[in-house]
C-alpha cells in the first residue's frame, strides 16, 4: 500500500529547554520533514497548555514556507472561534500570496478548550459557545475570501466586505474534527477533512464515513479527501519505543491534571506507577509505538480501517534527537525518501 504521510507538530518543549527553544526546533523539524519526503507540515494551536509552545500557526507557517521549497505548510488548525473570520481570511490570503500553491488552511472548533483561555481570547462570556456555530463562521470566512457566496443578505452592511489582498486565492480549506459535526460541514462545503484520531480514536472511523457519504464536490476538492492525525513514536528498539511512549503518557496525564512541570524523562516515566484509574483514562490516547516494522504495519492497517487518503503523524517526545530519529524511522519504513528520489529522477 502506497501511503501518503505528513506531519502535525505541536512544538513540544524539549527536555531542559524552554518554549522559545521549542519554537526554534519546530523550524528545524520542518526542514527534516521536507528532506525526508513528507507531503505536508501542519502546525497546531494550543493555548495555556504546559509542555506545548505551538500557539501561533499562522506565524510559523510563513517562516517555514519561506525556508522550504516543496512541502505544503498549513494550520492544524487555526481555532476559528477565537478569531474574526475576516482576519483569518486575510492572513491566509497573504500567506498564499507569499508562497503560492503550498499553503493549507486547516480550521478547528476547539469545543472543549479551556474556558479561561477561551474567555481571554474571545473577550466575552457570550462568545464562549462560539464553537457551536462553526458552520456559520466558515461561511463568513469563505464569503469574505470570495470562494463562496456571502452568507449575508444584500442589504446587510457586511455583504460586500472582501478580504485583502484581493487577487490572492484562499488556500484549500480543511475542517478538523474529533467527531461528525465538522465532518458533515466539510462534506457539505466540498472541503478536505482531517479526523483527530490522536485524541479521539473512537470517533474517527464514523466521522470519515459521514464525510465520504455526504461529500459534495467543489472546485478545490472534486473528490473527498480524508486525513487522520495519529500519535506515533518509532525507535530503534522496542524497549526504547516503550519508554518514550510511557514518558509521553506521563506528560499527557500531567497536562490533564493541570500540572506545569518539565517533560518527564524516559527514566522518570519508567519509575512511575500508573494507577488503574490513570491507565483507564490514558488508554484511548496511547501513541502507536514500536520498531519501524511494527509502526509500518500498524500505520498501514490504520489507514485501511479508517479509509483515509493520508495519515499525519504527531510525535510528542521531549528528547529532540529521539523525536527527529522517530521521524526518520517512519519515513524509511514507509519508503518516503525512496519514492521522492524516484519521482525526482523522472
Amino acid at each position: 500500500m502506497s501511503l501518503t504521510l505528513s506531519v502535525l507538530d505541536v512544538s513540544p518543549v524539549p527536555e531542559g529547554g524552554t518554549g522559545a527553544d521549542a519554537v526554534r526546533q519546530t523550524l528545524e523539524y520542518a526542514d527534516l520533514a521536507e528532506a525526508l519526503g513528507y507531503a505536508r507540515f501542519w502546525l497546531a494551536e494550543h493555548h495555556n497548555m504546559p509542555g506545548f509552545a505551538g500557539v501561533a500557526p499562522e506565524v510559523l507557517i510563513g517562516v517555514i514556507a519561506a525556508r522550504t521549497r516543496r512541502i505544503r505548510v498549513g494550520s492544524g488548525g487555526v481555532l476559528l472561534p477565537n478569531y474574526a473570520p475576516l482576519k483569518v481570511a486575510e492572513v491566509f490570503r497573504t500567506l498564499e500570496a507569499l508562497t503560492p500553491g503550498r499553503i493549507d488552511l486547516g480550521i478547528g472548533r476547539a469545543p472543549k478548550m479551556d474556558p479561561r483561555s477561551a474567555l481571554a481570547l474571545r473577550g466575552s462570556e457570550d462568545r464562549l459557545r462560539a464553537a457551536d456555530d462553526i458552520g456559520r463562521q466558515v461561511e463568513e470566512l469563505e464569503g469574505y475570501a470570495e470562494v463562496a457566496p456571502s452568507p449575508f443578505a444584500p442589504d446587510h452592511p457586511l455583504f460586500d466586505v472582501r478580504a485583502s489582498p484581493e487577487g490572492a486565492p484562499l488556500p484549500p480549506v480543511w475542517l478538523l474534527g474529533s467527531g461528525q459535526l465538522s465532518a458533515g460541514i466539510a462534506a457539505r462545503h466540498g472541503r478536505g477533512f482531517a479526523a483527530a484520531h490522536h485524541f479521539s480514536p473512537l470517533e474517527s472511523e464514523a466521522a470519515v464515513r459521514t464525510y465520504r457519504e455526504h461529500f459534495v464536490p467543489s472546485v478545490a476538492f472534486p473528490f473527498p479527501y480524508a486525513v487522520a492525525t495519529v500519535s506515533v513514536i518509532a525507535a530503534d528498539t522496542a524497549e526504547l519505543a516503550e519508554g518514550l511512549a510511557r514518558a509521553s503518557q506521563l506528560a499527557f496525564l500531567r497536562r490533564l491534571n493541570g500540572e506545569r512541570r518539565p517533560a518527564p524523562t524516559v527514566e522518570e516515566a519508567r519509575a512511575h506507577t500508573f494507577t488503574p484509574e490513570e491507565e483507564e483514562k490514558l488508554r484511548p490516547f496511547a501513541p502507536l509505538h514500536g520498531t519501524p516494522d511494527r509502526v509500518r504495519a500498524e500505520l498501514t492497517a490504520l489507514a485501511r480501517r479508517l479509509n483515509v487518503n493520508e495519515l499525519m503523524v504527531s510525535t510528542v517526545v521531549a528528547d529532540v534527537a529521539r523525536r527527529r530519529r522517530s521521524l526518520e524511522l517512519i519515513a524509511d519504513a514507509l519508503g518516503l525518501l525512496g519514492r521522492r528520489q524516484a519521482l525526482a529522477a523522472l
